[in-house]
């Protein structure tokens, strides 16, 4: 099979400019135009129509970076901005960083390579130099649960400030006095505002905050929870940062022959699909999360069409759902 190289080597040019004729680009000059054809012709060369249809696709793709594309908040959104990017014709790149800054880095830089069409981002570093190369290029950037320093880039997010607060505002109604926030990594946006949310509440109630701080992943909430209950004074209620942390948390009663909502009530934040089929089902506050993938591709598609070049930031109430675990349920939310 006769190679790019040999057609340059033949035309006297080099493979880019070879590249660059063959696929229609108009800057190459007359001249060179002909010699790459002239050698193409002599030496019987075939274009490798999958290379060009993988290149075409790439500039069709977007990008999606998540921070932990295990946590069932995440595999929602892809799957909600893969139903509408393949209904707009394209199609992802997903990458998972593990909440990594290097793994961040090396993603992104990867798709700036690529020449995606855009990013939906959430960041495990917001200040990570490889964001503004994206915008360099024309690549628009959507920060997507979490918001990044690069203030060119469009933002999708969650008022979790005001969703842990009207979790633990839920308890603090049924009766409570002693409701410990179990909370994800304070370094990162969503941990550090949803624990402000809960102790800002606590503290207007006249009460001391108290944390067990695990890491947003199940086994760091087990460990965090084993501990509270080893405790001398055991709370009457608990707010948990994320789903996982809530799986982690369940693991730890059980394993102390506890029950939510006979031993201790609880709230989740984050509203995954298993949720009302624990036992008991779980009272949640919940991100909309399809509503917030639809809006990252909207705004994305604004940006590639040019039908906008100001950056926007959209912010989305978290909704109350009632179940069993809290203790005062709502039997239509069941």
């Amino acid at each position: 099979m006769v190679t790019i190289s040999q057609v340059a080597e033949h035309a006297g040019v080099s493979p880019a400019t070879v590249s660059r004729v063959l696929n229609g680009d108009e800057r190459v000059g007359d001249e060179y135009k002909q010699r790459v054809h002239d050698a193409v012709a002599a030496l019987g060369y075939r274009p490798n129509r999958l290379a060009r249809s993988l290149r075409t696709q790439r500039r069709s793709a977007i990008g999606v970076v998540v921070s932990d594309i295990e946590n069932p908040h995440f595999s929602e959104m892809v799957r909600a901005v893969e139903d509408l990017a393949y209904g707009a014709g394209h199609h992802l790149l997903v990458c998972n960083t593990d909440e990594s800054a290097e793994k961040q880095r090396t993603y992104l830089e990867m798709l700036a390579d690529e020449h995606v069409l855009g990013v939906i981002l959430s960041p495990s570093h917001p200040a990570g130099e490889e964001i503004g190369l994206l915008i360099d290029r024309g690549i628009p950037v959507v920060a997507f649960d979490r918001e990044v320093s690069d203030q060119r880039a469009d933002v999708v997010i969650a008022d979790n400030v005001k969703g842990a607060r009207t979790a633990t505002e839920l308890l603090l109604r049924a009766g409570h006095t002693d409701v410990v926030y179990v909370g994800g990594r304070s370094d990162v946006e969503t941990g550090a505002e949803r624990l402000d949310g809960y102790a800002l509440t606590m503290r207007r109630a006249g009460l001391v905050p108290r944390v067990a701080e695990a890491d947003f992943r199940i086994e760091g909430a087990r460990a965090a929870m084993t501990e509270l209950l080893a405790a001398p004074q055991r709370p009457t209620a608990l707010v948990v940062a994320n789903n996982l942390m809530t799986v982690g948390v369940l693991a730890a009663m059980r394993e102390h022959g506890l029950r939510a909502p006979d031993d201790l009530a609880l709230v989740g934040i984050d509203d995954p699909f298993w949720a009302p089929y624990l036992d008991p089902p779980l009272t949640v506050v919940a991100q909309p999360v399809r509503k917030m993938a639809a809006d990252a591709m909207e705004l994305l598609h604004d940006r590639v069409s040019g039908r906008r070049t100001e950056p926007r930031r959209i912010v989305h109430p978290f909704e109350l759902r009632r179940r069993v675990s809290c203790g005062t349920a709502d039997p239509t939310t069941q």
